[in-house]
């Protein structure tokens, strides 16, 4: 309902060892971004929105930088 399209990868048992799932990395990585942020390697929320505020403020803080070079770059030309 939110615009979030949820896909479940499993894997085949014939497969052993270490197998790259699509996108992984994705999440992956954006769970090490959070980790860097204290407060949300904890639940001290009492309420999700909360949570999910935070969440978004950490990410909008994370890509402040990148939205300035893009900015800069498109002021340039």
């Amino acid at each position: 309902d939110n615009g979030i399209d949820l896909q479940i990868v499993k894997l085949p048992e014939a497969k052993k060892g270490f197998v790259l799932l699509p996108r992984r990395w994705v999440v992956e990585r954006s769970f090490g971004w959070l980790a860097r942020f204290r407060r949300l390697s904890r639940d001290y929320e009492r309420l999700p929105e909360v949570l999910g505020g935070l969440h978004f403020l950490v990410f909008a803080v994370l890509m402040l930088p990148a939205a300035a070079r893009v900015l800069a770059g498109a002021g340039s030309s």
